[in-house]
């Protein structure tokens, strides 16, 4: 048994290391994988399973401000590993980094140019006409966005997680936003300044705003997790974890103008999509079009997008085969929390194996 000084040695190179050293202690992004296609700062990750058992493979299009971590957490707890080592080959779309040149990128940059383009690309390096595609917070909105506008659709499953269909119910977020709307809609002039003729420029959100966006979402559990910390500084794992998700948290990546005020002014704000369609320039995108298998999903304590936000989705598609889902954890937590990989990655391969192509067939 070890000494009270032996411990205390312990936690103090462990607490040394986590502040000067943090780097050292990341776990995230340990899968190999290669890049298939490039464009400019775009790159296609290509993480190939040793036992390939379904012929469509797995597309992931990451949201816009966070890095690929989330994706690839830990070596013991990873949604692309689990997914390779379930018989799907895994696609990452990963956007690189956006800066303030980019700042005219917008929703239709995305549905009509950047996706289409590496999707093609995947196809013809997975040799298969369809794929599955999945998409969390703001790329499930581009995601949904890209399968509804695209006809006939190459996306034979869909999958959405956290993502807002029902701006305006999503708690005190929602209501906020609702509020908001309402104030601009009462003068004609504000309300065409606002949606229409705010520069882009103004309202671009550099990385580390973004990152300290996201853990104002959730102040609570950034200091539990500091506490958390400050506890359990004799365990290497807990301390190379916290390190790990603070990376994460805190190399976020800018937004670009365009694609905050189409996501802002016209997502949140207008809460179209609650009706089934979107007007983005002079081009409408309608819901209904989607009509393959569809897997929508909410964190069960999301302070973001709330599962009523989220679930009209369901409702809003010419799909035949619908499922909905509470995931455990916030919003980031529905996709990386020990508690999500234990109840939903089973749930979530079961369901996209079901509905995926043996290669037996």
């Amino acid at each position: 048994m070890k000494s009270l000084v032996e411990i205390q040695k312990v936690n103090f190179k462990h607490l040394a290391m986590r502040i000067f050293e943090a780097d050292k202690l990341v776990l995230s992004q340990s899968t190999p994988y290669q890049v298939i296609a490039q464009f400019k700062q775009t790159r296609v990750r290509f993480y190939a399973s040793e036992n390939k058992r379904f012929k469509e493979p797995l597309v992931f299009v990451a949201p816009l401000a966070i890095n690929m971590d989330i994706y690839d957490l830990y070596p013991y707890r990873s949604l692309v590993k689990h997914f390779q080592e379930a018989g799907f080959d895994v696609y990452l779309i990963d956007w690189g980094k956006l800066t303030y040149k980019n700042y005219r990128v917008d929703f239709l940059s995305f549905i009509e140019r950047f996706i289409p383009k590496c999707i093609e690309a995947i196809q013809q390096h997975a040799n298969s006409d369809k794929i599955s595609l999945h998409g969390w917070s703001m790329a499930g909105v581009f995601v949904t966005l890209y399968t509804a506008h695209h006809q006939p659709s190459v996306v034979k499953n869909l999958i959405v997680l956290g993502s807002p269909i029902d701006s305006y119910a999503s708690g005190y977020i929602g209501k906020l936003y609702k509020t908001l709307a309402s104030i601009t809609t009462r003068n004609a002039t504000i309300k065409d300044y606002v949606y229409n003729r705010l520069p882009k420029l103004m309202i671009h959100s550099p990385g580390f705003l973004n990152s300290l966006g996201f853990k104002l979402l959730d102040p609570k559990g950034w200091i539990d997790g500091n506490i958390q910390l400050l506890k359990n500084l004799d365990n290497l794992k807990l301390v190379q974890e916290d390190a790990t998700l603070s990376h994460f948290l805190n190399n976020m990546i800018d937004y670009p103008g365009g694609v905050n005020q189409d996501m802002l002014f016209n997502v949140w704000l207008q809460n179209p999509l609650k009706n089934g369609a979107i007007t983005l320039q002079d081009k409408t995108i309608e819901l209904k079009n989607i009509d393959c298998s569809l897997l929508v999903g909410a964190g069960k304590s999301d302070q973001l997008v709330s599962s009523e936000s989220a679930f009209p989705l369901t409702q809003l598609t010419n799909s035949q085969d619908v499922t909905f889902t509470l995931i455990p954890g916030g919003h980031l937590g529905l996709m990386s929390s020990q508690n999500s990989s234990i109840e939903f990655w089973p749930t979530l391969t079961t369901w996209l194996a079901e509905r995926s192509t043996s290669m037996k067939e």
